[in-house]
């Protein structure tokens, strides 16, 4: 396993430069790196690397949003409340719809078959977009109106909605009895209690660093090795109660931040270095999920009925900013901001497959098609269009 990290290593920070020098974003590169080096294409990382895949790339991203969580501030989001709320499952809902009325007719699904191609489709890619909001928002970029703030905190709650609808949709097929009401509600109560969650972690650690003097490389990793168990809460109780985990982690750190803004700032700086490993881990290793193979098996059908999908899901980020105060320029960078896939389809893209369901083969085929075809491009569109267009103001604080 040695040997693959350092392919990921060597490899990911090459594509990374390449790409920056090429004025397109790294993780495109890294992306793209991973495709190559993965198990689909030239196999050049080893199975054991691939076995713990998974929580390698959790690991990044609960880095991420820890690095989200302290750069978010209360005033800003109360602020921008309204559109992160509705960006949450409005574009989702919209291109969960429409896939599924498009897999009716192009791919003769049945009404729960398609469903389970738009849930799966139906979601953005956190790791995506948020890298990419934090990035603007430490620039200074949109501030002044919240842009990135909304679009980050509405892209981390639009996963859970689009994965609980495609669980509601597993267990009708598979007929086990449930109640959709209590599906439905359980949305919010996931939220509530990954917020509560991750406000008595925050309110907790910040206690502890009051009151006990530890070097600030030491506060990092202990404030992610609470992050990774609050994760491990979410996992252990997911049959009990939803528990939104990945939100806590990022209410973790709003917490501290807001508690201790010097501590938290400081922690920052820490996790900003940390990220630069972490960030190869996680976009090389989402990349080597990918089978552009599989790929080909949705055919022009797959891209229309994706296509289609984009369509609706933009109209939906456009309803979303409605009344917030955006110029047209950028309701469109929100609405480029929801186009990556990656995250969600990577993790549950085959389970349709492996639960026996017809055309779960096909549903696979979509699920990585719509990485290839969104994930670099609107991660350059964001890029070069977020520069573009979101006025940078002076940060307070």
């Amino acid at each position: 396993m040695a040997i693959s990290l350092a392919l990921i290593i060597i490899l990911g920070l090459g594509a990374d430069y390449l790409f920056r020098r090429l004025k397109m974003p790294g993780l495109v590169g890294m992306l793209l790196a991973g495709i190559l080096v993965g198990p689909h294409v030239l196999g050049l990382l080893r199975p054991e690397m691939m076995a713990v895949s998974a929580d390698f790339r959790k690991i990044a991203l609960i880095v991420i949003l820890l690095r989200a969580g302290f750069t978010l501030r209360r005033e800003t989001l109360n602020r921008t409340a309204r559109p992160a709320l509705l960006m949450s499952f409005v574009p989702a809902s919209c291109e969960i719809a429409a896939v599924s009325l498009a897999a009716v007719y192009l791919f003769k699904f049945s009404w729960l078959q398609a469903a389970m191609l738009g849930a799966i489709i139906g979601a953005v890619s956190p790791a995506v977009v948020v890298p990419m909001m934090i990035y603007f928002m430490e620039q200074g970029k949109g501030a002044k109106k919240g842009i990135p703030t909304f679009v980050l905190a509405g892209s981390a709650l639009d996963n859970v909605f689009a994965i609980v609808i495609f669980t509601q949709f597993l267990s009708l097929y598979q007929g086990v009895k449930s109640s959709i009401l209590w599906d439905l509600a359980s949305i919010p109560v996931a939220v509530i209690l990954g917020i509560l969650l991750g406000l008595v972690a925050g309110y907790l650690l910040y206690l502890f660093f009051s009151r006990y003097e530890l070097a600030s490389p030491r506060r990092t990793i202990m404030v992610l090795g609470v992050a990774i168990v609050l994760t491990w809460i979410g996992d252990l109780a997911q049959d009990l109660v939803p528990i939104a985990s990945l939100l806590g982690v990022l209410t973790m750190g709003l917490v501290i931040l807001e508690k201790a803004e010097s501590l938290g700032q400081i922690i920052a700086q820490k996790l900003q270095r940390l990220w630069v490993f972490a960030e190869l881990l996680l976009f090389v290793l989402v990349g080597a999920q990918v089978n552009p193979k599989v790929a080909w098996g949705a055919g022009a059908a797959g891209l229309a009925i994706i296509g289609f999908g984009l369509i609706f899901r933009s109209l939906g980020a456009y309803l979303s900013v409605l009344g917030a105060g955006l110029t047209w320029r950028e309701k469109l960078f929100c609405i480029m901001s929801y186009i990556p896939k990656a995250t969600v389809q990577a993790a549950i893209g085959a389970i349709p497959l492996e639960a026996g369901v017809p055309g779960g083969e096909l549903i696979l085929a979509m699920a990585v098609l719509s990485v290839l075809i969104t994930a670099p491009p609107g991660a350059i569109v964001i890029s070069l269009w977020g520069e573009k267009v979101l006025e940078k103001e002076e940060l307070s604080g």
